[in-house]
């Protein structure tokens, strides 16, 4: 799938508060960030100019994005989530508030 660049931005910036989002960030999570920076096309220096997306910005485009790629964003999101083995509450309620805020009708429950 063909991410525009505003979208990976978005994408990467919500991968990246996933992954901080429990205050650790673990060997599994780098080992899932290396493979998605393949998929969607990315490098580290990419992680840094998203790190400076304003989230209602971010949401905004995602937001406008189409179901086939929310639906490839909500797989990314709960892949990272479980990617350290455990998915911590903290990422289950940051990533549900994303689900309602850009309109991705699932749910994120713990694995």
């Amino acid at each position: 799938m063909k991410f525009e660049l505003s979208e990976k931005l978005a994408i990467v910036h919500v991968i990246d508060s996933v992954i901080q989002a429990d205050g650790v960030i673990h060997k599994g999570e780098i080992d899932a960030l290396g493979k998605l920076m393949k998929v969607i096309d990315f490098d580290t220096n990419f992680i840094i100019s998203a790190r400076n997306v304003i989230p209602e910005q971010g949401n905004i485009i995602l937001r406008g994005m189409d179901s086939p790629k929310k639906a490839a964003l909500a797989t990314m999101l709960k892949e990272m989530a479980k990617a350290d083995g455990f998915v911590h509450q903290k990422e289950i309620t940051l990533i549900t508030e994303l689900f309602s805020q850009i309109g991705i009708f699932e749910k994120m429950e713990p694995y």
